[in-house]
């Protein structure tokens, strides 16, 4: 990028709000996956019209653009892989309107979710899709991954709270999608193509997000199993019940021993634990738990620890919430990476799913800790790998590689909640195979000269162990000719 558009993009955000500062690129490269990538310059506007103005400007100089959040994405969504602009929007982080009596609030892009939520408590609501990084990460963020998190089983993904948007198209055009009422059948609903689309289709300026109604009561038992398999077929015996249950946490015995270790959590010392949740009418909670440790036990459990105290779920939820760093101290050598990370299956078929995950990383020589949303389906799969390895990383890419053709094989996806980016692009490229040239098609209508976050995705080229945070594999070409200036 040239010196004149990153002086234009300073006039038009005014001063203080622009930076070419190395130390300033170098930080903002990051997020929370794997890569890094040096952007040109790094913006942070605070109106939709001075974003409007810079992507014209990109538009018009052909100059990449990558709208990011809180940067708490795990597969490099806001990692510039061909450089060009960073577009920080936690600026903009105004709870614009709360309408409880219309079931809807209106927020920019910036504004946290742990914050919105604190907000909404006041008057008896939340918004409830509940991600693992909810004191940092931001709305604006969460739409456009369509996160979710564990309570996804009962109250759904970010997708199902959007009622409309504010977009800037990457011409520059500014639209408004969706309505503020609860039902609406008005033409293409293209809030919801932009829900998910990892900002390569517009950049959120505004949402108006769905309430729901907060739960007056919650419970949560931890149950321990001898047994991977028998902790996986427990989940899917409390849904065929059928008992609709908050959440259904899943822990394999890598993850139990490293939050245990990490965070003296004092967890059951087995192969598996299931951390299920029940909320709503008091009774009804009191009723659901006691069948939910009836299930337990009939499905091979070795006990059970039940409380309704919001501390002791509050400790649980935080442990089950510390697996990633914790896995870092698993070993000394190890660090825990994002690679094989967050596919979903039928519900039915997590046994076989988390069985030949262990099975792949035995075989591959690699430590997979298996955990996850196991309610919905949606499981995590964090590897241990040496940084300073190259064969390390070979091998955990083959057993990614390995997972994710289980993962399809059994009927399930890539990516449940985390979305694509880098990380899970080949495999998507695997898994929708026939409908590339449709997503090609949009994207070109809409970004005809591939300005806002390009090379991601279906766009992505070969390996995904490429531009990496680690001092491994950086001789490795880029994905790219065009776009290799190294990282």
């Amino acid at each position: 990028m040239n010196k004149e558009v990153a002086e234009e993009i300073g006039r038009i955000v005014g001063k203080g709000r622009c930076s070419t500062d190395i130390a300033d690129l170098y930080v903002y490269g990051f997020d929370a996956s794997i890569h890094h990538k040096t952007p040109d310059v790094v913006v942070r506007p605070s109106t939709v019209e001075q974003i409007s103005e810079i992507v014209k400007l990109a538009n018009r100089t052909l100059t990449p653009v990558i709208p990011r959040g809180a940067g708490t994405a795990m597969c490099g969504h806001s990692v510039p892989v061909r450089g060009g602009i960073i577009l920080d929007l936690t600026g903009m982080n105004k709870i614009k309107q709360m309408r409880v009596e219309d079931l809807y609030c209106v927020v920019e892009p910036g504004v946290i979710y742990d914050a919105l939520n604190a907000e909404l408590e006041k008057h008896g609501f939340w918004f409830p899709t509940t991600p693992g990084s909810a004191e940092a990460c931001t709305i604006g963020g969460m739409i456009a991954t369509n996160a979710s998190g564990m309570r996804a089983i009962k109250y759904g993904a970010t997708r199902d709270y959007v009622l409309g948007l504010e977009v800037v198209l990457p011409t520059g055009e500014v639209i408004h999608t969706g309505t503020r009422t609860l039902k609406n059948a008005s033409g293409y609903q293209l809030d919801r193509l932009m829900v998910g689309a990892e900002g390569t289709l517009g950049i959120i300026t505004e949402a108006i997000l769905r309430l729901a109604v907060k739960p007056k009561a919650s419970a949560m038992t931890v149950a321990a199993f001898n047994s991977l398999v028998e902790a996986g077929k427990c989940v899917s015996n409390i849904i065929a019940k059928p008992l609709l249950p908050s959440a259904i946490e899943l822990m394999d015995s890598v993850t139990i021993k490293a939050v245990n270790k990490c965070m003296n959590a004092g967890l059951p010392d087995c192969e598996a634990i299931c951390m299920i949740e029940v909320d709503g009418h008091p009774a009804s909670v009191e009723e659901e738990m006691c069948t939910v440790e009836d299930i337990c036990r009939k499905s091979g459990s070795i006990s059970t620890q039940a409380s309704s105290d919001k501390k002791k779920i509050s400790e649980w939820t935080q442990a089950r919430k510390a697996i990633m760093p914790s896995l870092s101290r698993y070993g000394e050598k190890f660090v825990s990476v994002a690679l094989a990370d967050d596919m979903s299956v039928p519900i039915s078929r997590i046994p076989e799913a988390v069985e030949a995950f262990h099975k792949i990383a035995e075989e591959n020589g690699v430590i997979v800790g298996t955990y996850g949303h196991s309610a919905d389906g949606n499981l995590h799969t964090k590897m241990l790998v040496e940084p300073y390895s190259d064969e390390s990383w070979k091998a955990g890419e083959r057993a990614v590689g390995q997972i994710y053709d289980k993962v399809l094989e059994l009927g399930g996806t890539v990516t449940g909640e985390h979305g694509v980016s880098i990380t899970k692009a080949p495999y998507m490229q695997k898994e929708r195979h026939d409908s590339l040239g449709t997503m090609r098609a949009i994207k070109k209508a809409l970004d005809p000269n591939d300005i806002m976050n390009p090379g991601k995705m279906f766009d992505w080229q070969g390996s995904i162990i490429s531009h990496l945070r680690y001092p491994a594999f950086l001789d490795q070409p880029c994905e790219r000719n065009d776009s290799c200036e190294g990282s």
